[in-house]
């Protein structure tokens, strides 16, 4: 199977959000999101670890917008339907097709967190994996110390299939973390 000749939406719709693919254009508002919100993802993602400028996310968003088109990765941005305001960006990532199985990554802009939002879209990504690339497996890996993040598969139904212990460094680089892996299965 060749993924290119996958045909699938480029957008859908939750409840309370529009998630789509990145546009060239998308860089502003993701800027914006992350200033706002550089303490809450330092401690977590690696990006926020070194200052970049809108004009280097705006290279990242269209990097992501031509890696969406050859289907091998998956960003996705997070908008709220009623004012079309940038919320967060999720996305399925490390892809294999053969499978398929996608992992789901994702961060919030702290001005929108609190509220569910993150947790609407990762059901509805995972609900989009699911029915439309016929995803056979979705992960979640995460931070152990994250607690924010654990708690979303967690409320989702997601089992917990292990930590590994010292798996990573953490984004700091003064010392080694655990990684939780969180999984669903379509059978």
């Amino acid at each position: 199977m060749n993924p290119l000749l996958l045909d699938f939406p480029t957008e859908f719709c939750t409840e309370r959000l529009l998630i789509r693919m990145p546009r060239p254009g998308d860089g502003k508002a993701v800027y914006m999101a992350i200033k706002s919100s550089i303490d809450e993802l330092r401690p977590w993602m690696p990006f926020a670890q070194k200052e970049q400028t809108e004009q280097d996310i705006e290279t990242n968003i269209r990097e992501a917008h031509a890696n969406f088109l050859k289907r091998e990765d998956l960003r996705l941005l997070i908008f709220l339907k009623d004012t079309g305001e940038f919320i967060a960006s999720s996305g399925l990532h490390r892809i294999d097709w053969a499978v398929p199985k996608f992992e789901i990554g994702y961060w919030i802009d702290k001005r929108f967190s609190g509220h569910g939002y993150m947790t609407e879209a990762v059901q509805g990504i995972a609900d989009f994996a699911f029915d439309k690339l016929k995803a056979r497996r979705l992960e979640i890996r995460c931070d152990s110390k994250n607690e924010k993040s654990r708690a979303i598969p967690e409320r989702l139904g997601f089992r917990l299939e292990g930590i590994l212990q010292n798996d990573h460094v953490a984004v700091s680089g003064d010392e080694l973390r655990d990684t939780c892996i969180y999984a669903k299965i379509h059978r």
